[in-house]
Parts: structure tokens; C-alpha cells; sequence
């Protein structure tokens, strides 16, 4: 990526590395589970506007964030590169709202020149006036936490094909076990829990293998390893890129539930959130209090939860996801 010259004049200089947005429907998910999370993780205040955040190296190598208003500066700049074209993105000096120390996210390159990228030393006034911010850092990827299951869901709307490869159609799309016969899920999220249905709720793929024989298992594996193969590119924080088909597992219940009441009751802005998706379909993106789901409009959604570790839990299509989906589009944030 295009950043300032290569040449470094001083410490107070930053080398541009990369940059990311921090706006309602587009924010580094890890942070939070919607926008006002996001911002509070770095001590700004979430304004609607939005923000910039630029990620660099000064003199000495320091890692630094620099906070910017300037959404557009950073969106074209990001834009660029997406396209492969160089960008020299140098904010003015007034756009500039602070400097943090470290990186939330992980930084893959370093800037020529300059030592390697390490925490900048503390400031004495800052500690005297107990204002000192301990260094940003990116989360462990070798365990797991909101965070972590936060980046898996970025990750699968990421690469949706390679994930969705993994669930055959006959499976994600057909009724399966538990399922009533109005096309709900006993217990779903529109009941009580006691088994009574009051109400339609998506339908929740059981196990692939349930009542199968051994050569429809055999084949069933063999789709499931070249599914695996196809998603090497895409594993979850802590390496464990497995999709199981839990039946009706009660986080998953769980989950929807409480995306329902997202329609009735709107969450705080980017708890979801609507992307663009191939054909006429879009992405959606959802977190709540231990779980995060992705979804395209037109097929089936993926549930990871904080109580089931590099777990992707699937749900099928059924007859009321669609419209919950829809529902969820219709008040979701979107990029501008």
C-alpha cells in the first residue's frame, strides 16, 4: 500500500501502512459488537460521522493509530488500493483527533527503513497525569472470546463461498428432524420453550449424518473434507475451521431470538449490519451478547457463539429464515 515517502524525517512522522473505517455500517468488528462498542474500545465518542483510522510507523518504528474525521480522505484511499492503485494518504494535520498507541488489528507489513514495528516507549507526563494509554493490540488468535468469534464471522463473510461449500443443499434447504409440520423448529425462538409453537421460527439444520446409511456417511465425509480443503484460506481464530450442523442448539435459539427482537426493537447502530452480495442478494451481518451470525438474503445464515469454541453452527433456510433476513436488511446500516 501507498503511504507517505519512504523517507522518514523525524519521529513525529508517520509512515502509512494501512487504514480502516470506523462508521456505524463499517467498522472493525473486533472492537465491538456495534459501533458505540467500537468507539468506546478506543475512547472516542461515537459520532455519527464516523472516522478514520491510519495505521502506521513513526521515525523510531513505533506503532501508532491516528484517529481522523476525514471518512472520505480514508475511504478513497482504501478504495485505491482495493484497486491496486497507489494512493499517498496524508491527512492534514486538523483532521487529525488523536494518535493511540499500538494497532487493534494485525498489521502484516512493516515500513522500510525504520526499526521494526514495536509499542512506542510510555509518556512520563501522561503516567505523572494518569492519562497514559496502554498500547492497542490485535487479540490472540490462539484462543477463543468475543473478539475472537467476532473476526470468524468476518472471516466467513469474507470468503462465503469456501464456507458454504461445506453445507450440501439437500441438507441446508430440506426439512430435517424437529422441524413441525408448518415448516417452524419446536422451540424456536417465537415459543415458549416448552415444545409448543407460537409462532414460525427459522429452521436449524441438524446432523448431517443423523439417518444416514454408511454409504450415504462415507459420501457425506468425503464432501465435508473437500469442503475443509476449499476453506484452508479462510480459518477461524485458533485454526479450527470447522462447520457442524448442531440440530437445534440452544445458543443458536438463542441468537435468532434475539435478531428478532432486533426487528421490533433496533439495536445500537452497526449491531447489524448490510453489505453487498452477488446477484441481487446482500450480506448481513449480526452480533449480539455472545454470538455473531452471517447471512446472505438468499441462503442459509452461519452462527458462531462465545460457548461453542471455532464452532460454526448452521441454519438451514427453512420457511421463516428468509423473512427474518429480509426483515433484518430492511433495518440494517449500510455503506454509503
Amino acid at each position: 500500500m501507498a503511504g507517505t515517502d519512504n523517507s522518514v524525517a523525524d519521529d513525529d512522522a508517520l509512515y502509512v501502512l494501512t487504514a480502516v473505517l470506523l462508521t456505524p455500517a463499517q467498522f472493525p468488528s473486533v472492537l465491538g459488537d456495534d459501533y458505540p462498542a467500537a468507539c468506546a474500545a478506543l475512547n472516542l465518542e461515537p459520532y455519527a460521522e464516523g472516522y478514520g483510522l491510519v495505521l502506521g510507523q513513526d521515525g523510531d518504528g513505533a506503532r501508532w493509530t491516528v484517529v481522523v474525521d476525514d471518512v472520505s480522505l480514508v475511504a478513497v484511499a482504501i478504495a485505491s488500493w482495493d484497486c491496486g492503485m497507489e494512493y499517498d494518504l496524508s491527512p492534514d494535520d486538523r483532521s487529525v483527533v488523536c494518535a493511540l498507541p499500538g494497532w487493534p488489528l494485525a498489521v502484516a507489513v512493516a515500513a522500510p527503513g525504520v526499526k521494526a514495528p514495536h509499542d512506542p516507549a510510555p509518556d512520563p507526563e501522561a503516567e505523572a497525569d494518569g492519562e497514559d494509554l496502554a498500547p492497542l493490540s490485535p487479540p490472540d488468535t490462539d484462543v477463543w472470546g468475543p473478539a475472537q468469534r467476532r473476526l470468524g464471522a468476518d472471516a466467513i463473510a469474507l470468503q462465503w463461498a469456501a464456507w458454504r461449500e461445506q453445507v450440501d443443499d439437500e441438507t441446508a434447504f430440506a426439512p430435517v428432524g424437529g422441524e413441525d409440520s408448518d415448516g417452524s423448529v419446536a422451540g424456536g425462538p417465537d415459543t415458549d420453550g416448552s415444545g409448543t409453537d407460537s409462532g414460525a421460527g427459522p429452521q436449524v439444520a441438524g446432523d448431517a449424518g443423523e439417518s444416514s446409511g454408511p454409504e450415504e456417511a462415507a459420501e457425506a465425509a468425503d464432501e465435508a473434507e473437500a469442503g475443509k480443503a476449499a476453506a484452508d484460506e479462510a480459518t477461524l481464530p485458533g485454526g479450527r475451521p470447522d462447520v457442524r450442523l448442531p440440530g437445534a442448539h440452544p445458543g443458536v435459539r438463542r441468537a435468532l431470538a434475539e435478531a428478532h427482537g432486533y426487528v421490533g426493537t433496533p439495536p445500537p447502530p452497526g449491531r447489524v449490519r448490510s453489505s453487498f452480495a452477488p446477484g441481487d442478494a446482500r450480506m448481513i451481518r449480526a452480533d449480539g451478547p455472545g454470538w455473531s451470525m452471517v447471512a446472505r438474503t438468499d441462503d442459509i445464515a452461519f452462527v458462531l457463539l462465545d460457548e461453542v469454541p471455532g464452532e460454526i453452527l448452521t441454519v438451514g433456510r427453512g420457511t421463516e429464515l428468509p423473512k427474518l433476513l429480509k426483515a433484518l436488511d430492511a433495518m440494517a446500516v449500510r455503506p454509503s
